[in-house]
């Protein structure tokens, strides 16, 4: 019987990943379900490496869209344990939903600062996302660069970057009106729509591409993304375009820090095993797995001192923006609305 139930839980399980989400994950003592608006392929290293460890099983169900709307819609019954996503406004979305709750955890708060954390420990941090400027590889004269350079008129034409409304970027307009207010953010960012090489559409790895065909000598785009270029197959289209960029990391003038965003965590409200979601946050933030965080996805640790995969260390020492996150999204809104306002996607 106990084969029969766990086989059923891990094909409810794929199949919900799979099909969207037409049904819920069964629940055992021993398993752990998360709920993931990230694709589990990019965390299975880190779970498979907590249920070696612990023998708690972990089912993962991945939500392309409507988490909020599918855990409020479940209510008490809920399985979910743990809410995981990318980027602080989907985090404190969760939060102000009404769907997470408070954690108290010792591992938690020691391993993660606490700009990076709710004040009231209802989410945490997981991993740090930088952005940062790509530079042709042969401009050896650009080694240091703040965010508002990239509306200086000497890179007219030059400067490549995604959509302004996409959440990457919309958090980091959001961190500049938090730094120099909305009215020189507004500037700023028709500064950088006049310095554009292209219209501001794509991707981060479409930067590095159009680097490499000279349509751009700059952009702005996360880190990590190199670290998977520039780790391809030889040969490969995305080798080629990490070959054909540096990183350098950005500052804001007011801090010196470097703007980073998170994928994060909370614990679900409802959660039918709380021990066991706390057990896996404190696992996550373990040097074992930010060790395999950084190795796997090239993303920056939250904690100190863990060892970094080698492409992430050639990068040079990360300053991070001590601006705390909570202030960033408070702006997110402000950020999108000068985003139309200027035309920057036009």
């Amino acid at each position: 019987m106990r084969l029969k139930t766990s086989l059923r839980t891990l094909m409810g399980s794929l199949a919900v990943a799979t099909m969207g989400l037409s049904a819920a994950p069964a629940m055992a003592a021993d398993e752990i379900n998360i709920y993931t608006t990230r694709e589990p392929r990019l965390i299975l290293p880190i779970l498979e490496s907590f249920t070696s460890d612990t023998n708690i099983k972990v089912n993962t169900v991945f939500v392309k869209d409507g988490l909020i709307e599918r855990v409020k819609t479940e209510g008490e019954q809920s399985p979910a344990d743990i809410l995981m996503t990318v980027d602080i406004g989907n985090l404190l979305d969760l939060v102000e939903a009404g769907v997470t709750q408070p954690v108290e955890s010792k591992a938690l708060t020691e391993a993660i600062p606490a700009h990076l954390r709710g004040e009231d420990n209802q989410w945490f941090s997981l991993s740090m996302r930088d952005r940062v400027a790509y530079v042709a590889a042969d401009m050896d004269d650009v080694t240091e660069l703040t965010y508002e350079d990239f509306a200086d008129p000497r890179w007219k034409g030059k400067v490549c970057i995604r959509s302004g409304q996409h959440p990457y970027n919309t958090a980091l307009i959001a961190a500049m009106i938090a730094h120099n207010g909305s009215e020189a953010t507004e500037q700023w960012l028709k500064g950088v729509k006049a310095n554009l090489g292209r219209k501001a559409a794509g991707g981060d790895r479409d930067v590095a591409r159009d680097i490499l065909g000279g349509i751009c000598d700059v952009g702005i785009a996360n880190a990590y993304y190199v670290g998977r270029m520039k780790n391809a197959e030889p040969g490969s289209d995305s080798y080629k375009w990490g070959e054909a960029i540096k990183v350098v990391r950005p500052t804001f003038k007011q801090s010196g820090g470097t703007h980073v965003n998170i994928s994060g965590a909370a614990v679900a409200k409802h959660s039918p095993n709380k021990e066991n979601a706390v057990k896996l946050l404190e696992y996550l933030v373990s040097d074992k797995a930010q060790s395999l965080y950084a190795k796997a996805n090239y993303e920056y640790p939250v904690k100190a001192g863990v060892e970094l995969d080698p492409t992430v260390a050639s990068f040079g020492e990360l300053h991070v923006d001590n601006l705390p996150l909570t202030e960033i999204a408070k702006h997110r809104k402000l950020a999108s609305e000068l985003v139309d306002k200027v035309g920057f996607n036009n």
